[in-house]
């Protein structure tokens, strides 16, 4: 005889796969009334009646140099404040 933990782990089971089935057909029923024709020659995802313009690509200029300074502009940081040690640490 089963007991109920099995019988519970059973039943989740058949649930958990009868819910990845159905998964399954809507997405492929979504797949199919959303499918669009396609422009001959085109590929995947381009509809029929996509206008096309070719064009030419150009490469800009993309970074500039400069040269950095001689010196740091902060020699030294330094805190705003400061705290004193408490008694008992060094």
């Amino acid at each position: 005889m089963k007991s109920n933990q099995q019988v519970r782990q059973g039943r989740v089971k058949v649930f958990a796969a009868v819910m990845s089935g159905s998964a399954v057909v809507a997405m492929g029923a979504l797949s199919v009334a959303l499918h669009e024709e396609q422009a001959p020659g085109a590929s995947g995802g381009v509809a029929t009646g996509t206008t096309f313009i070719q064009g030419s690509m150009t490469m800009g200029q993309t970074a500039t140099t400069t040269t950095p300074p001689a010196a740091p502009v902060t020699s030294i940081a330094t805190p705003p404040m400061t705290a004193a040690t408490p008694a008992g640490f060094r």
